[in-house]
């Protein structure tokens, strides 16, 4: 039993992601923008591997110009693949609703972290439960404005 629940949690961690960005896209943000008080986004990175773009559906606290992400990958022992992505290419796409915008992601400097770690939690207290969850310290990622 133990197995089949594992199997069904790793389906929904692939297949929910892929059905929300199609939902998020055809509907321009209509539909799946927002999760309660957290706003809904989709990030599109650069593969670091395969130079190919890669989008996905992440929960944004928007802080200031700013836009922060939580690296939680559901509490699991690594960190997602958009985090090495922006990791190796920091320009990503950012689109909130019908609009995209151009940003510069990194990760937030231990400083950064702990200041800003108060606010994701606020913003959504699951993030607490993933870090619960694992012996990582879940990573906070400032997206700012190219240019700013």
């Amino acid at each position: 039993m133990t197995e089949l629940v594992a199997s069904a949690r790793r389906r929904a961690r692939t297949g929910w992601p892929r059905l929300h960005t199609r939902l998020y896209q055809w509907t321009g943000g209509r539909l799946g923008s927002r999760f309660g008080r957290l706003e809904q986004v989709l990030i599109t990175t650069t593969g670091r591997r395969s130079g190919l773009p890669r989008t996905t559906p992440l929960a944004g606290v928007p802080h200031g110009d700013r836009l922060l992400l939580v690296a939680s990958n559901w509490g699991q022992e690594h960190h997602p693949a958009w985090f090495h992505n922006l990791q190796a290419h920091p320009e990503v796409l950012i689109r909130r609703g019908r609009r995209t915008v151009p940003m510069r992601a990194r990760p937030a400097t231990d400083d950064e972290r702990e200041a800003l770690w108060p606010v994701v939690v606020d913003a959504f207290r699951g993030f607490a439960g993933y870090a619960e969850r694992t012996t990582r310290t879940i990573p906070v990622v400032i997206c700012e404005p190219v240019g700013a």
